[in-house]
């Protein structure tokens, strides 16, 4: 005779008791929940002013029904906007290529040492500048490459034609791309670190059995594993592709003017704040936000056609 299972199927719990049962987690995580919802999604709401004619002392529910008009600056074709636009996506684009693979490099380069007490020191060093603020990252380059900086007065002390770095409306694209791999890219290998630490060493035995040189392993073995986490980073670095770093720029941006200088953030802080043209940069931040989330749920939707999970499974 077929004897019974002793185990008895078991039984979904309700909402009620799953609530109950995860209670003491829940309390933990309802700060941080409380935090997000009060200063991320309520603010959302001010989104409605980009559709009326924003007066502060009226306030947004007093203030006209403005339709479409707000947005007059995108559809127009506003030389000033436009003008913003063309500098954010140049920034876009020399964050895309420089700055976003600089800390994989970096990670790599730091997982190749073997002395663990060398490779400690030098993450401690790599980390520091991300905890200084702009106003100090800022004041620091302008010291070293400034017209009166380090930079400078050794070359005149060496009979050398100065550099004009500082200021150069030229290279001023070049400075802030410069600035941000100096600042960031040494926290931002944190995540492809721990990644790397967690590839089977078995791969790379099995690899170096086969005749693998340390080139092909990198290939074959290091860089799919980290295909994961360096596709979720990148979807979820187009989502703030338009946003490059506003205080960063503003401490900047009088010493070169606007014509380089002016991208979406400081675009709404000038017409908005400083402006009083409120309706028109909400409309502008609006907008920026919404190309932001179409480009996250596309980029997910191709991985997703290519076999990676993405931000979130299908």
């Amino acid at each position: 005779m077929l004897q019974r299972s002793s185990k008895r199927p078991q039984q979904q719990l309700s909402l009620g008791r799953r609530l109950l049962r995860d209670r003491v987690l829940l309390l933990f995580a309802l700060p941080g929940c409380a935090l997000i919802i009060v200063f991320h999604y309520v603010p959302l709401l001010g989104n409605v002013i980009a559709f009326k004619d924003y007066q502060p002392f009226l306030g947004i529910t007093s203030s006209d029904w403005s339709g479409w008009a707000n947005f007059g600056v995108i559809f127009n074709g506003d030389p000033a906007f436009l003008r913003a636009l063309k500098n954010t996506l140049i920034l876009t684009c020399l964050q895309s290529i420089f700055v976003f693979p600089a800390p994989i490099l970096l990670a790599l380069l730091l997982n190749s040492l073997f002395s663990e007490r060398i490779k400690r020191i030098a993450q401690s060093i790599l980390y520091l500048p991300h905890f200084m603020s702009w106003v100090i990252v800022v004041a620091l380059f302008q010291q070293m490459l400034g017209g009166s900086g380090l930079l400078n007065n050794y070359l005149r002390s060496h009979d050398l034609a100065t550099i004009n770095i500082i200021g150069n409306s030229e290279l001023f694209h070049v400075l802030l791309t410069s600035q941000i791999i100096w600042k960031d890219t040494g926290w931002a290998t944190i995540l492809f670190l721990a990644a790397l630490s967690q590839i089977d060493s078995q791969l790379y035995e099995a690899a170096s059995v086969d005749g693998a040189s340390r080139m092909k392993q990198l290939w074959h073995v290091t860089l799919p594993g980290l295909r994961g986490i360096i596709i979720l980073l990148f979807i979820l670095r187009l989502g703030d592709s338009l946003t490059v770093g506003f205080e960063q720029i503003i401490l900047q941006q009088q010493a070169v003017g606007r014509d380089v200088s002016e991208v979406l953030d400081t675009y709404v802080y000038n017409n908005g704040v400083l402006g009083g043209a409120w309706g028109v940069a909400a409309a502008v931040g609006l907008v920026k936000g919404v190309v932001g989330v179409i480009l996250v749920l596309t980029a997910n939707k191709v991985a997703h056609i290519f076999g990676e999970q993405g931000v979130y499974q299908r």
